[in-house]
């Protein structure tokens, strides 16, 4: 049976001391429609100063309804990432890959945007999956543009990233659809290490829990899905929904995932921003997930069994201790 893992931010630094859950970096994968994000979007300063912020947080970050056939939002975006990158002395440069213009009409030509660090990650391959047209309709609005990376640093080393926006009247087909683009993939590049992640539109009314039964990524075993039903991944105050989802495939992949790490990233509470200017930049937040790297794991083993003597210690202490009471 899917699963479905719980959210939560980074642990208590009790959590931290015992070493449970290790150090809080890692290497993270995010996910943002950024809504129409086209040149003239691209013009507005606040808008970009928001979007260098939240991507410089990411290894790799696929952006979605991207409007940009000429690339010229997409490179200012990413001039500004390298310059605030040097600014702030991460040691970061940051690459790009981008699909064609990808619609069921010429008006309607949208595009996903990878943007990725390239000292920590390589592009190792794309592939732009084209519709089958079963019965001479095609399922996905947008067909999946997918990429195969690889991290070194991380415990999973080289997976793959198929990424979904939806049309939400037709989000059940589109994310059942998804099973067949892992099959052609575990086929071309003989791999089951898959991350599926964007603005599925999974949740309110285009997707309910009766809905499941027809969804392969919930039906079939196998498939983990890390941004929970309840999780609300929208701007308004009128939507509390789940449209944003991140979800992987096999044992391997999940126990390579850092614990609690997935989450939505909530930029007008950690940015301090209005709800007005948010909508400026999206009415979706960003969702993320970081991936266990070699070095933390490694850190956690040398550190653990000192940590774990230190706190039997500091316990036998307060035991032996005369207890006091108050009259």
């Amino acid at each position: 049976m899917t699963s479905q893992i719980s959210v939560m931010s980074c642990p208590t630094p009790l959590l931290l001391l015992i070493g449970i859950y290790g150090p809080c970096s890692g290497f993270k994968i995010c996910a943002f429609n950024i809504q129409n994000f086209d040149a003239i979007k691209s013009a507005n300063y606040r808008v970009m100063h928001t979007l260098t912020k939240v991507v410089s947080r990411c290894d790799i970050c696929l952006l979605q309804e991207v409007k940009d056939l000429q690339g010229k939002a997409t490179k200012a975006l990413l001039g500004r990432l390298n310059r605030y990158s040097t600014r702030y002395d991460d040691q970061y440069h940051y690459k790009y890959v981008a699909s064609g213009g990808l619609g069921r009409t010429p008006e309607d030509q949208e595009q996903y945007v990878y943007l990725y660090r390239n000292e920590t990650v390589e592009l190792t391959d794309r592939y732009q999956y084209a519709d089958k047209k079963e019965g001479g309709v095609d399922a996905f609005s947008r067909d999946p543009f997918v990429v195969r990376f690889q991290a070194k640093e991380t415990v999973i080393g080289d997976f793959a990233l198929i990424p979904l926006h939806t049309t939400a009247s037709d989000a059940i087909k589109e994310i059942d659809k998804l099973y067949d683009v892992f099959e052609e993939i575990k086929r071309k590049w003989n791999t089951e290490k898959v991350m599926f992640l964007g603005a599925f539109n999974a949740g309110c009314g285009h997707m309910t829990r009766q809905d499941k039964a027809n969804i392969r990524l919930f039906s079939n075993p196998g498939f983990f899905w890390l941004i929970g039903d309840k999780v609300d991944t929208t701007v308004g105050d009128l939507t509390s929904c789940a449209y944003d989802r991140i979800v992987v495939h096999g044992q391997p992949f999940l126990k390579a995932i850092k614990p609690y790490s997935a989450r939505v990233f909530n930029i007008a509470k950690e940015y301090k921003l209005s709800k007005e200017m948010v909508l400026e930049v999206s009415d979706h937040f960003p969702v993320e997930v970081e991936l266990k790297t070699k070095s933390s794991g490694q850190l956690q083993a040398q550190i653990q069994p000192l940590l774990l003597i230190a706190v039997s210690v500091i316990t036998y202490v307060l035991h032996i201790l005369p207890s006091t009471s108050v009259l």
